[in-house]
């Protein structure tokens, strides 16, 4: 590291010591803002800054992150677990952690230095934030405004339900819903979360609808042969299918729709579990981004910082040791290895993008031609935060240099082979082939079971049948899928049917079955 210039030499420090004050706080974000408006050109929320305990943030991290939550005994299980792996120092904690709202909230911990409070504001409060207000999948399924006034709805009403029909029969339904929570996105329409007027107009919808719509469906389907249960299409009328919206991939949806034996209120409940899951969507398709975009962020900020004079030498070692630290790959034969560290493939695929904008090679000509040498790597970054998420970040933006930086290839694993066969290496072949492959990992459709209510029998046994297609001969586990499917059962107050049906030839592998219990 040089000296600083005898320019920058005059900038007094933003400060000097490891102890931090509200007030040194309140100046170095101030200076953070500064640089990430203004030089940056970041869009980001108005922050609101919360300083927790230790404890505090584990008790944020076993209520999934969110200020407001309704009680539950998962969240108290996971909140025992994270305090004795912390306590015996087997696991350390988060520095920071933030929401996606509207103003934007930030925690940050009050045991960090005043570097790393510096650190995770940057991260946080304006790389985090920048990517929650502009990233397409944020804005078509969140309302950053609303999900605070709906967190704060949905634990008033779960507590009153707990009060009103008593804690056990709260905490199965919610047992049976959070079950289903990654069945119950819908994944093709973003379903916004509701503000506090709509939430009034859904409840007096809903009554409308059970007394006009639901009971008058269920009063004129057609009598059917009941000896025909086991064929899977042709036994229900086709205008019900239709009506009932089938083929449907969202169970919760369905089910807060169509359950016959559901009360008002297990509909309710249903509906805040999948608005929940559906929140949380958009995160499970950007982590390699948004973690990417937030770390280049704090980079280039603590670094102009340091340039202007407003951090010391000592503050910027500090800084150096924990990004590295954040940013770290281990070998593939470490023990430490558990996958590709989404900070560190994001921060190099991001000052990758720089470089090819400022300083291309002859190979990123050919592989980028649109954005090699073009000198705006900012604007590039920005545009690329806003329109893609990790599956095609990856198939667009990834260079043959962060492979090679990386030392990725790809490898072939048959059960019935004796022998793993490496399929690609570092030529012009094996890159693409390696691109693919990887984001292939990052594709949420593609690694989530497609699984999909497909008929009804609403005239005879009530059962409800599903498919799950099946990708790569890869079969569900069956102790959890006749698990969860028994959670469903309960829901639906029937016999559940599961398909198991081979994606490409449309034979059924394998079929499962669950009845509600007493």
């Amino acid at each position: 590291m040089g000296a600083m210039s005898q320019a920058n030499a005059t900038q007094q420090p933003l400060f000097e010591s490891a102890e931090w004050t509200f007030d040194t706080i309140k100046h170095t974000y101030d200076a953070i803002e500064a640089v990430a408006l203004d030089e940056l050109g970041l869009n980001v929320y108005a922050n609101q800054i919360e300083v927790i305990t230790a404890e505090q943030m584990l008790d944020a991290y076993s209520s999934i992150g969110m200020p407001l939550m309704y009680r539950h005994w998962s969240f108290g299980k996971r909140f025992a677990r994270e305090e004795l792996l912390y306590r015996k120092g087997q696991q350390s904690l988060a520095y920071e952690m933030v929401i996606n709202s509207d103003p934007c909230i930030n925690y940050i911990m009050e045991e960090n230095s005043m570097t790393m409070q510096a650190l995770v504001l940057a991260h946080a409060a304006f790389g985090h934030n920048h990517f929650f207000k502009n990233n397409y999948m944020f804005r078509q399924w969140t309302r950053a405004d609303a999900i605070i006034d709906f967190l704060n709805y949905a634990k008033n009403f779960i507590s009153k339900c707990e009060q009103r029909y008593g804690l056990d029969e709260v905490e199965a339904i919610l047992d049976r819903s959070h079950a289903l929570m990654n069945q119950g996105v819908s994944r093709y329409v973003g379903q916004k979360i509701r503000d506090e007027k709509s939430i009034k107009q859904k409840e007096e919808a809903r009554r409308i609808h059970e007394e006009e719509s639901f009971n008058d469906l269920w009063r004129t389907v057609p009598q059917q042969d009941q000896n025909n249960n086991e064929d899977i299409k042709g036994k229900s009328d086709p205008k019900l299918g239709e009506a009932l919206g089938l083929p449907e991939e969202n169970l919760l949806l369905f089910l807060q729709n169509h359950s016959p034996k559901l009360k008002d209120w297990e509909h309710e409940i249903l509906s805040i579990v999948r608005t929940i899951a559906q929140y949380f969507y958009p995160q499970r398709h950007t982590k390699l981004m948004n973690e990417g975009c937030a770390t280049f962020v704090h980079y280039e900020i603590m670094n102009r910082l340091y340039e202007s004079g407003s951090l010391t030498e000592g503050a910027m070692l500090e800084f150096f040791h924990m990004h590295s630290a954040v940013v770290t790959q281990p070998s593939f034969n470490s023990r430490r290895f558990s996958g590709i560290n989404p900070y560190a493939l994001g921060f190099a695929m991001m000052r990758d993008i720089q470089r090819i904008c400022e300083e291309p090679e002859e190979e990123d000509e050919e592989w980028f031609p649109d954005i090699a040498g073009c000198g705006n790597s900012y604007d590039v970054l920005k545009m690329a935060w806003a329109d893609y998420r990790d599956e095609s970040f990856i198939l667009q933006f990834l260079s043959p240099r962060v492979m090679r930086d990386f030392r990725m290839f790809s490898i072939e694993d048959q059960a019935e082979q004796p022998v793993m066969e490496v399929k690609a290496i570092h030529n012009n072949r094996g890159y693409r082939q390696i691109r693919k492959e990887l984001a292939r990992q990052y594709d949420v459709a593609y690694q989530d079971p497609d699984i999909q209510v497909i008929d009804a029998d609403l005239s005879g046994n009530r059962r409800l049948i599903l498919s799950h297609k099946v990708r790569d001969g890869i079969l569900m586990d069956k102790t959890e899928c006749d698990r969860t499917l028994q959670y469903l059962a309960q829901l639906w107050g029937y016999r559940v049917r599961l398909l198991e049906v081979d994606s490409q030839t449309g034979k059924t592998l394998k079929t499962h079955d669950a009845l509600p219990m007493p």
